[in-house]
């Protein structure tokens, strides 16, 4: 289990943890954001997800470990039209910072 504190110190969030996740492949031009926003909405993930300039698609997870690791697993997949080739995953400190999940620009 890890133990992280939350953005504010004030106490401490046991099991919690971020993921910065880079997906690569057929990933933009296919919905692959509004589906990973709705998938982390469903599974109770926050973040956020956007898409780089070199046409991979980056996100950060924040939640129950394995409710990150649930979404983490479909980014493997993504929606129906993405061909996804590769997948990153960089664990960081446990921030606590997001009410919400979202799309970024």
């Amino acid at each position: 289990m890890i133990s992280n504190r939350s953005c504010d110190n004030t106490e401490i969030d046991m099991g919690k943890v971020r993921a910065r996740v880079i997906i690569e492949g057929r990933v933009q031009g296919v919905f692959f954001r509004h589906h990973t926003e709705g998938t982390a909405l469903r599974v109770g993930v926050r973040g956020w997800v956007k898409n780089r300039r070199d046409g991979s698609v980056e996100a950060v997870f924040e939640g129950d470990q394995e409710r990150v690791d649930q979404i983490i697993q479909w980014c493997h997949r993504g929606p129906s039209e993405a061909r996804v080739t590769n997948v990153s995953v960089t664990w960081e400190n446990y921030t606590g910072e997001f009410e919400d999940f979202y799309v970024a620009y």
